[in-house]
């Protein structure tokens, strides 16, 4: 059943639908495209393919959130991403910046970002909420557990979807007490961050209990591992590669772009990209 048209959040595009951000990974271990855009000039022509592709938002993150990922020094995370974020929003683009750092934010901004992408919520970095909140910038806030190399023991839940909003509701109010505009305030549930894949089918199955929390909802689920074990080769039992998740990926991006996310984050843009226009157009013919 569609939800309706998602929350805006103020300073950002406002089509009317689910908005689609494209992912610029610009580190040499992500998941399922590390290293292929490290450089910044493979980077910025990605980031452009994406947004020809029709990505509302670019995502530039320098920094690997996969399971067991060792954090890069800061050094490296600004030299990666700033000449990436300043060309692409030069471009036009409105860009996002990946990072759980307050500084690489704030030089991230600086370069011309419109958004940060915290997927510690801002408890990795005591700073971030208020760096956040001195710049005015749009601020996602996900749901986390700790860093890429203990997140996965700490994947332990009796009712994952009770608890991840009873995690994020001190966030949302440490958030706003720092004085991040709630209007500029994004929830991420966290998918594949301390939960396994039932965890995950839940939190997307019961994205009215996330909506319940007033917030305008991202929803990451592209390539992630548990849409490679939900697609494993019947025979062999083997996960299909991140790489060939694609089309499960946009599946769940109309499932969730009808349950009234406000964003879905991909990799592969095409196929979202005309899903979201797709549910928009069914939704205003049920009208």
């Amino acid at each position: 059943m569609y939800a309706g048209p998602p929350r805006a959040v103020t300073g950002l595009p406002t089509p009317g639908r689910c908005l689609v951000m494209g992912v610029v990974n610009v580190t040499p271990d992500s998941f399922s495209d590390g290293g292929l855009w490290l450089e910044p000039g493979p980077a910025i022509e990605h980031g452009l393919r994406l947004l020809d592709s029709g990505a509302d938002l670019l995502d530039v993150g320098g920094e690997s959130t996969r399971p067991g990922a060792v954090r890069p020094p800061v050094e490296d995370e600004l030299r990666r991403v700033l000449p990436v974020v300043r060309a692409l929003a030069n471009a036009g683009a409105t860009v996002s910046v990946d990072t759980m750092r307050a500084g690489v934010a704030r030089a991230a901004l600086d370069a011309g970002a419109r958004i940060v992408n915290d997927v510690s919520g801002g408890l990795a970095d005591p700073e971030m909420l208020a760096t956040v909140a001195a710049a005015g910038a749009p601020y996602v806030l996900m749901h986390w557990r700790g860093h890429a190399q203990r997140m996965e023991q700490r994947a332990e839940y009796d009712d994952v979807v009770a608890e991840v909003v009873r995690e994020l509701e001190p966030r949302v109010d440490a958030a706003v007490s720092a004085g991040i505009d709630p209007q500029h305030l994004v929830l991420d549930p966290g998918l594949g961050f301390a939960k396994q894949a039932p965890h995950n089918w839940a939190l997307l199955a019961r994205l009215e209990a996330l909506h319940a929390l007033g917030q305008p909802l991202l929803v990451a689920a592209s390539r992630k591992r548990f849409l490679g074990a939900l697609l494993a080769d019947p025979v062999t039992g083997k996960p299909r590669p991140t790489t060939c998740c694609d089309d499960a990926s946009a599946a769940i991006s109309t499932l969730a772009a009808a349950a009234g996310a406000w964003c879905v984050r991909v990799h592969e843009v095409a196929a979202t990209a005309d899903a979201v226009r797709v549910v928009a157009r069914w939704a205003e013919s049920s009208r």
